[in-house]
């Protein structure tokens, strides 16, 4: 007979055995994993400083942000050299995330070798990549094929990066490289299958263990690589093909929906102050409106403005990554310079020549991320930039000297200069507005060019002048001239008098 105690010991495990313990009933209750966190970064431009700077710092955010994986939206034509290798190496050396190139449309040149440089690529089925031959625009204006140095560097990137990521090295240089011709090749023992370029196989020591196929049709002669996302998958220069974001989501394991990073405001204003006209227009502006400030000193409108304009400008070069602290440093000297020309140095010589190179210089230095062009797409990218501020330098030379006749005349910019006081005279309706006496004038508007004085003192170089009953500050074209000696007012520049010795 069975003892009481053991029959409740058996009906005790018996029990345990169909109810779950508390671990295991909260394990029956978790909800499935959710997936890895993931955001999306769009290329939907050119590759230049800028984009790839904004491109930079999103990456940098969603590392540090906790994300397993980083998806490139790449729709793009490609574009600088310097900055697409920069994006490379970046993806490149990112080891604590899964970097992935999603193409929906194109991935062209720069666009591909980036794409190539990401741990899996994800492309539409009718969606392309490839064709990376590096171009640049020749004397004649037209685009030809780049020098054999920049086209090797190129080549050899490629496929350091295909090794590096697990794709046919010999495609991706074909990407670069019009010249060669790629076929397949299967080997007759192991039936393994390898694309090889013609340059290869006659180098290549044991040919004889290689069946050689047809060639590859979109790697022909005189043909950049370049394929749609079908044939990609077929040639393992992609990993997948996708129809829309979900399918992405589930292709990566990762939760959805994925977050995207999409523009910020301050990103928009900065790629809207790149621009080439708006560059030409934010430094003719800010030109004239200093020569305005200067020709009437004091915070005023034109002071005003050219901050604005300038600050515009640097503040979008910094965006950009091209311009320093340098910049900014070498252009308030030019200021400096410019303006101890005009008020202490007489005449114009050395330090207004020197302000001007200054102005100019740090200009274009502030729109380079190279200064001195080490091949021919920098040198045309320096030719551009110069071209760009010279143009506006040009402009602002027009614009001085079409205003200096009209300003006084334009409703709006007639405030900038000084017009002599109105005095009222009469009560009521009868007022009536007259020009004041010349006595409530100052100095430097009363006098005028032929005008004959005493120093009032020792001009070294500047100092004062009595013409008539009243004084000016003048300055002199540069000597020394004794107190009580007679002048002659030679020239007149806003508040500016020149004066010589008689």
């Amino acid at each position: 007979m069975i003892k009481p105690q053991l029959y409740a010991c058996a009906i005790a495990l018996f029990v345990s055995a169909l109810v779950p313990t508390a671990t295991e009933a909260q394990i029956l209750k978790q909800d499935p994993p959710a997936g890895r966190r993931a955001v999306i970064i769009a290329l939907h431009e050119d590759i230049n400083p800028l984009s790839g700077s904004i491109l930079q710092r999103k990456f940098a955010q969603a590392v540090d942000s906790g994300a397993k994986v980083v998806i490139f939206d790449i729709n793009s034509p490609g574009g600088r050299v310097d900055v697409t290798f920069e994006l490379m190496d970046m993806v490149l050396e990112a080891g604590d995330v899964e970097t992935v190139a999603m193409i929906s449309r194109d991935a062209i040149s720069g666009a591909a070798l980036f794409s190539l440089a990401c741990d899996k690529i994800l492309i539409k089925p009718g969606a392309r990549l490839g064709d990376a031959g590096v171009i640049v625009m020749g004397l004649n204006g037209e685009f030809q094929y780049a020098e054999a140095k920049s086209r090797s560097m190129v080549a050899q990137k490629a496929r350091d990066t295909a090794r590096a990521t697990g794709r046919p090295l010999v495609l991706a240089e074909k990407m670069t490289d019009k010249d060669m011709v790629v076929f397949k090749a299967t080997n007759k023992e192991s039936g393994d299958v390898q694309y090889f370029s013609d340059k290869e196989w006659k180098t290549l020591e044991d040919a004889d263990q290689w069946v050689k196929g047809k060639p590859i049709r979109e790697a022909g002669k005189e043909m950049f690589f370049i394929a749609n996302g079908k044939r990609l998958v077929e040639l393992g220069m992609a990993d997948q093909t996708f129809k829309d974001i979900d399918e992405v989501a589930e292709i990566l394991d990762v939760a959805s929906p994925i977050e995207v990073m999409g523009p910020t405001w301050a990103e928009t204003i900065a790629r809207f102050l790149n621009t080439g006209w708006m560059t030409f227009l934010l430094i003719t502006i800010g030109l004239i409106a200093i020569a305005v400030e200067i020709s009437a000193p004091g915070i005023s409108v034109g002071g005003l403005t050219a901050m604005l304009c300038f600050s515009l400008f640097f503040w979008s070069r910094f965006a950009a990554g091209t311009s320093g602290w340098l910049e900014v440093l070498l252009f308030g000297l030019g200021l400096v310079f410019i303006a101890c020309e005009i008020f202490v140095i007489p005449g114009f010589g050395i330090a207004g020549l020197g302000g001007i190179g200054l102005v100019l210089g740090s200009l274009v230095m502030a729109s380079r991320r190279v200064l001195i062009p080490e091949n021919t797409e920098q040198l045309n990218s320096l030719g551009f930039d110069v071209l760009t501020v010279m143009g506006a330098f040009v402009g602002f030379l027009i614009a001085i000297v079409a205003l200096s006749s009209y300003i006084g005349q334009i409703p709006g910019l007639s405030r900038l200069t000084l017009q002599p006081p109105v005095a009222m005279e009469g009560t009521g309706d009868s007022l009536t507005a007259t020009a004041a006496n010349d006595a409530m004038l100052p100095g430097w508007q009363r006098v005028s060019v032929g005008d004959t004085g005493v120093a009032a003192g020792p001009l070294r170089p500047s100092g004062r002048v009595t013409v008539d009953d009243y004084t000016v500050d003048v300055i002199t074209e540069g000597d020394f001239i004794e107190d009580q000696a007679t002048v002659k007012v030679i020239a007149k520049q806003g508040a500016r008098v020149v004066v010589r010795v008689i």
